[in-house]
């Protein structure tokens, strides 16, 4: 800005490129008189003044800050401003961004490892919430197997915002609903009974805590719970034949809306 004190001024083009504000940006501030050039050429094109650009450096470093154009009209042209006490207020309305820009950051941090990992607890945490017979790399391995499904971007985003309290309570309401699994069974309820389909309505809501489960897709977890050995071998140690007992209720809840076990597909 060598040129500033050009008798002749600057024009909106020079005064654009030095302060590097756009064209727009200075005729919107002209018009609202907020910084307006106060020469004009013999063919009626505006000029800065030194004094112009006095005032422009200042309007430009005060929206820099933050400022907005009506706080920074009153900044330079009220003598009575208070100046330091309108800067500390933006002070403060600065430190509440970046307060909540760090928090977006760090859930952000945590929505990528929730992505990434499935469970944020360490392994210590996984085995006094899930019990001893937790395997810790299971995350893991269901994060290769699934980790291109909605259903894990549907996990993962409710377990970015899980600590080990929601995480015990999920786990306490699973064992509950498997509980009286094994009770129904052992009492003798029938497959299709009304006491069946509310299991099976029981066990569709709580498993909802991982990501949202239809009925055809409970299905095929039914039938995953039945042919997979180690998924067979936890519900037969609850009771034995559990695993395909539950299978069979699924199938038969399924039936009462309509859906064929036999066809159903995961969606």
């Amino acid at each position: 800005m060598s040129d500033a004190t050009d008798p002749d001024g600057l024009t909106v083009g020079q005064v654009s490129t030095g302060l590097d504000v756009t064209v727009r940006a200075l005729h919107h501030w002209d018009e609202i008189g907020l910084a307006r050039p106060s020469l004009r050429t013999a063919a009626g094109y505006r000029l800065y003044t030194a004094d112009d650009l006095e005032r422009l450096h200042r309007v430009v470093v005060y929206r820099e800050i933050g400022l907005g154009l009506d706080r920074i009209r009153a900044v330079l042209d009220d003598s009575t401003a208070d100046v330091p006490g309108a800067l500390r207020a933006q002070r403060a309305q600065v430190a509440e961004r970046i307060d909540r820009l760090q928090q977006l950051g760090a859930g952000l941090d945590r929505m990528i490892d929730a992505h990434e990992r499935g469970l944020l607890l360490t392994v210590e945490q996984q085995a006094a919430v899930f019990g001893p017979r937790w395997n810790p790399d299971w995350p893991a391995q269901a994060r290769q197997r699934y980790g291109d499904t909605t259903q894990w971007q549907q996990y993962a985003e409710l377990s970015a915002s899980r600590g080990p309290k929601e995480w015990q309570e999920i786990a306490d309401a699973m064992a509950g609903v498997e509980r009286a699994l094994g009770d129904a069974m052992g009492a003798g309820v029938t497959p299709g009974s009304p006491e069946a389909n509310q299991l099976v309505e029981r066990h569709r809501e709580v498993f909802a805590s991982y990501f949202p489960l239809t009925r055809q897709m409970q299905v095929c977890l039914g039938r995953m719970y039945e042919a997979d050995p180690a998924f067979a071998a936890h519900y037969d140690g609850i009771r034995a034949g559990l695993a395909t007992w539950f299978r069979r209720i699924i199938d038969a809840g399924a039936r009462a809306h309509d859906i064929d076990p036999d066809t159903a597909t995961w969606q």
